[in-house]
């Protein structure tokens, strides 16, 4: 491990990211699984990417067979693409009805705000204070965890509201957010950028996936198109049916965006991503953009994200969500009965997990808690992170197929954990 630590740095350049205090070297995965270079096995309790699941057959299947028949780009013609897109598109409301396909979720967004310039003449964009959407020139800088040194001079178009936390601020409606998104919209018109979008995962989740109630992101939409801006829903991590109750997480919030961008889980690995718009904003962002990617939307990106559809479906995966996301809230909900450190329990779908406080009564984070119990649960084999603003939220969000069994390992595991380590270092 040591060597293989010093061949990244060397290679790789310094400050290249692990997960965990004791990397894991990870060799080979199928469906839940993943096993390390020793041969132990590990239940990923992380990855959306693997979305329907490591090394799924079907994926790895259709990425063989096209490409040892055809891979190219869309100057090219080919019905893969146009294909996919027509299935894909018909799981939005209209006027959802036309897609860009790209390789990265970073990529969708960066042409997601292009398209608000595009539409709006403006440059103005609002993100919340607790959010990632990806890593461009311009997209790097909505992250406030690690706000880039240097850049473009733009900051100048950029306004951050409060992320919601239901633990600590009540908002029950989304009045209180909508309020915060006014206030950045008047200041980016009074500073002469201008107001163009609003950009927000619709689960929040790197924000902590706040319990929100259905239909709490309407206000802030309304506030958006008054104020004649986009709203775009970034759903790389919240899309194809891992909230359960709905395939895109932005219909249970009751709203319709104007782009959609999506990724990690599209193409189960695969890289394949890419963004849904109406035909109106696309064919004005391709009047106002020269817009071409060699790799998105290839022949084998196509077929890796048609057989990521196909098993959604047909193994019915995102009832599974539903379902397991509703049991595993149960089950953290009785670990919060025995462990005082637990201050609140959340779910949205195959997204769940719990919050640590140092107090019940003061809420106040246990950040370095939750870093010892990720860490601990990462040496008994279970594989998790954590998020939110305080960094102390236990972030689960499985592969689909993670069932009940995979459920009893993780509560099972974390109950043992929490029963063995104290609050206090």
């Amino acid at each position: 491990m040591t060597d293989l630590m010093a061949r990244r740095r060397a290679l790789l350049g310094p400050n290249v990211s692990t997960f965990y205090d004791d990397p894991v070297h990870l060799v080979r995965g199928e469906g839940v699984w993943l096993w390390d270079a020793e041969g132990r096995r590990y239940l990923d309790c992380y990855n959306n990417v693997a979305h329907v699941g490591h090394c799924n057959p079907r994926v790895v299947r259709a990425i063989c067979d096209q490409a040892a028949t055809l891979n190219t780009h869309t100057r090219y013609l080919h019905e893969g693409i146009l294909d996919y897109v027509e299935r894909l598109t018909a799981t939005f409301a209209d006027p959802l009805k036309t897609a860009i396909l790209t390789c990265t979720g970073s990529e969708a967004n960066d042409i997601a705000l292009r398209m608000a310039e595009a539409m709006t003449g403006k440059r103005g964009i609002v993100a919340t204070d607790a959010t990632y959407h990806g890593n461009t020139a311009l997209v790097s800088h909505l992250s406030r965890s690690n706000v880039p040194g240097v850049g473009f001079g733009l900051g100048q178009y950029l306004r951050h509201v409060e992320a919601p936390d239901s633990y600590r601020i009540p908002d029950p409606d989304g009045q209180r957010f909508a309020a915060g998104v006014e206030a950045a919209i008047a200041d980016l018109e009074r500073s002469g950028a201008g107001f163009a979008a609003l950009i927000v995962c619709p689960l929040f989740l790197n924000e902590g996936f706040p319990t929100l109630a259905e239909g709490w992101l309407r206000p802030a939409a309304e506030a958006v198109r008054r104020a004649g801006g986009l709203l775009i829903c970034d759903e790389v991590q919240s899309g194809f049916g891992r909230s359960g109750s709905h395939f895109w997480a932005h219909q249970r919030q009751g709203v319709v965006p104007d782009v959609v961008t999506m990724g990690k889980p599209m193409g189960n690995g695969h890289p394949v991503a890419g963004l849904v718009t109406s035909a109106e904003i696309m064919a004005r962002f391709r009047g106002a953009f020269r817009y071409f990617n060699t790799f998105g939307g290839n022949p084998v990106s196509c077929a890796a994200a048609m057989a990521v559809l196909d098993e959604l479906q047909e193994r019915n995966l995102q009832a599974n969500a539903a379902r397991i996301g509703l049991l595993a809230q149960r089950r953290l909900g009785e670990l919060a009965a025995k462990y005082p450190v637990i201050g609140d329990v959340r779910q949205s779908g195959m997204v769940f997990g719990a919050e640590f406080v140092l107090d019940r009564r003061t809420r106040a984070p246990a950040s370095a808690y939750a870093d010892r119990v990720v860490n601990r649960l990462r040496q008994r084999g279970i594989l998790l992170s954590k998020l939110g603003r305080h960094r102390n939220t236990l972030k689960i969000r499985p592969p689909m197929p993670f069932g009940e069994e995979h459920l009893d390992l993780l509560i099972a595991t974390l109950d043992e954990i929490l029963a063995e380590t104290p609050v206090a270092a």
